[in-house]
């Protein structure tokens, strides 16, 4: 029953085990989001998995413990001393495979920072070495405090996943971050170290080994300096690549991650193993990638590559009089009452993914790229992603809808996955973490099988 063994540094075998139920604690701290706590017990619970619920003395000032109690099936401690002959921190830290803690108010995140054990749930993610995942939810203020951004750092750095909190109504007339994302999505990420299910349908059919293979993954928006000041620049977060390139791990790959502006918030979910090469520009992205992928057997496109650049970069930081102006009169004369606005010009980037189909550099390398699409007069975005599909020439393209929290960010994310005709062959739906792994197992099948 125990699982001392589980790293929290999530490797490979982090996946390991999929198909039978886990043993999953659910900590509950003092958060007027406790009262989800009965549905994210009802969400593992469906999924499979045993369920113990450790909640704080706060927390049940705010849902009591019968109702956790009944949920879960399971008796509900509090304190250290509520069965000292049982030793339950440490009983419950072993039997553990992931503890959960949601919410996890700014209380409970300094106690964790700090090494504190002074109830049954702080112990017990002291005892424990299965892989810990706090979702916080607090007043944006609280969020916002330095001393909870420390506390968050400080967590993550040690191994422990942090989820970042949703943006909405809190308490009162307040809203802003600091909500607890909806139970679905929490459990999904913290499954998601478990290799929980996708949620889709690419991954349907199995087939996620990827032992022995070499991924190549690209995360995040290229910048195109101006100057040493400016850039021009996308909304790419990044998160989706680093979420394919941590399935790719948890399946047994060897990974590289060509990453052009990710934050290191993003970049603290991969797993320990996975090898990240950071990049700026367009053209920098496309030698990292080519030159990763010179011995790697798949490369999955999932950066934001700038099309265009300025075509000289200024040394200096341009002043608003000093950008050469349009519809200047030929030669010479007065300018028009208006003054013409300033232009830039610009060039066209590589297309990296375009020349990775036509120019691989590995025979037989397989290439999955993305398509951020949005529909306009020409066409929705399923259309405009076809046509891409048939230009492009990669054997998969995963192409998704963008604009308005949608796609970008810390959001859910929706996919169609084409293939080199434009032809559907799956969609994946949900977390960036769930399309990550319905992904990662289609791009498995794709592979070519083993001499």
């Amino acid at each position: 029953m125990t699982s001392g063994s589980e790293p929290r540094s999530r490797g490979p075998e982090a996946g390991a085990g999929q198909g039978r139920g886990r043993h999953v604690v659910l900590g509950v701290s003092g958060s007027i989001a406790a009262y989800k706590a009965p549905a994210l017990v009802r969400l593992l619970r469906r999924a499979g998995h045993e369920v113990r619920v450790v909640p704080t003395a706060a927390a049940l000032r705010f849902i009591g413990a019968p109702a956790l109690a009944a949920v879960s099936a399971h008796p509900v401690s509090t304190g250290l001393f509520d069965d000292p002959q049982a030793v339950e921190h440490v009983a419950v830290g072993q039997w553990a495979e992931l503890v959960l803690v949601a919410p996890a108010s700014a209380d409970l995140l300094a106690r964790l920072a700090a090494g504190r054990a002074d109830d049954l749930l702080t112990a017990t993610v002291l005892t424990t070495t299965a892989p810990v995942v706090l979702a916080p939810a607090m007043h944006t203020q609280m969020w916002l405090n330095p001393a909870t951004v420390d506390n968050v750092a400080t967590l993550r750095r040690r191994g422990l996943r942090v989820i970042d909190p949703a943006s909405g109504p809190l308490t009162g007339a307040d809203s802003g971050v600091g909500r607890l994302p909806e139970p679905e999505d929490v459990v999904a990420q913290a499954l998601d170290l478990l290799g929980g299910p996708a949620g889709s349908d690419a991954g349907a059919e199995g087939g996620e080994d990827l032992r022995g293979r070499h991924v190549v993954v690209s995360a995040g928006g290229t910048r195109e300096p101006l100057d040493p000041v400016r850039f021009l620049g996308n909304r790419s977060s990044g998160r989706q690549g680093v979420a394919l390139a941590a399935a790719a791990a948890r399946a047994g790959a060897r990974v590289t991650l060509v990453a052009a502006y990710v934050g290191q918030d993003v970049l603290a979910d991969l797993p320990a193993q996975v090898g990240v090469r950071q990049v700026g520009t367009a053209v920098e992205m496309e030698a990292a990638v080519r030159q990763a992928a010179a011995q790697a057997d798949a490369v999955v496109m999932a950066a934001a590559v700038a099309d265009y650049r300025p075509a000289r970069a200024q040394a200096t930081k341009i002043k608003k009089h000093t950008l050469p102006r349009g519809d200047v009169p030929e030669g010479g004369g007065e300018r028009p009452a208006e003054e013409p606005p300033p232009v830039i010009t610009l060039v066209e980037n590589p297309d990296v993914l375009a020349g990775l189909v036509q120019d691989p550099p590995r025979a037989g390398l397989v290439v999955m790229g993305f398509a951020a699409e949005t529909g306009d007069e020409d066409g929705d975005v399923l259309a405009h992603g076809a046509a891409k599909a048939r230009r492009k020439g990669a054997h998969l393209l995963a192409v998704n809808a963008v604009g308005e929290n949608l796609g970008f960010g810390d959001v859910p994310n929706a996919v169609v996955v084409l293939d080199a005709q434009g032809h559907e062959v799956a969609r994946a739906r949900g977390s960036k973490q769930q399309v990550a792994q319905a992904l990662v197992g289609l791009l498995a099948r794709y592979l070519p099988g083993r001499s």
